[in-house]
């Protein structure tokens, strides 16, 4: 009888060649290793708690059906990442024109909302940090408007290219930028708040 793979000791690139192969135990072991951070990528850019668990979910049988597709070019988990970001991103813009249906509707039976439509995509935003101080980007990027919070993800996140943010968001590398521009301001100085009303600095 043949022994059983080493899945726990093996490496990913390892793994993924047995999970491509059709070996399920393999592909578990991968689920297990990366989870976590999966949904802390989802959980960062939706905000919700069942949304990052679906959506987390998805990429993870995306990923299953998709897999022959996966050349090493980059690392599994950051492969696996891109998925999961794309399909929050889909999420984001299903919402959206849900939204815009909404108030359709509503203009329809009670006028025009202007000025409820400015409060909805002006939302406030707090502070950015590192290490030590990762709860308060966390708490900061809850604070963000979807379309700020997204832009800072795949840039910072992501590592992705001006150009290629604007395809993903279907917006101008200008408004990307402009947006970036904004997100890192207002989240440097609601950082710099944070830390004075915490006494950190004077």
């Amino acid at each position: 009888m043949p022994e059983e793979p080493a899945y726990s000791s093996a490496e990913d690139p390892q793994l993924v060649e047995w999970a491509k192969a059709g070996d399920m135990s393999a592909f578990e072991e991968l689920v297990s290793r990366h989870r976590d951070r999966i949904y802390v990528r989802a959980y960062s850019v939706m905000r919700n708690e069942d949304l990052a668990v679906d959506l987390s979910q998805n990429a993870w049988v995306k990923a299953w059906q998709r897999l022959d597709q996966f050349h090493g070019e980059a690392s599994f988990p950051t492969w696996l990442s891109r998925i999961v970001t794309n399909l929050c991103l889909d999420e984001l813009r299903r919402q959206k024109r849900a939204r815009m249906d909404s108030i359709e509707a509503m203009e329809e039976t009670t006028g025009p909302v202007e000025n409820r439509l400015e409060m909805e995509t002006v939302d406030p935003v707090e502070g950015l940090d590192r290490q030590e101080l990762r709860e308060r980007i966390d708490a900061a990027l809850a604070k963000l408007s979807d379309k700020h919070r997204t832009v800072i993800v795949l840039y910072e996140f992501e590592q992705l290219e001006y150009r290629e943010i604007a395809g993903k968001m279907g917006t101008s590398i200008g408004t990307v930028m402009s947006r970036l521009f904004y997100a890192r301001k207002r989240l440097a100085s609601l950082l710099n708040e944070t830390l004075k009303r915490d006494g950190l600095i004077e």
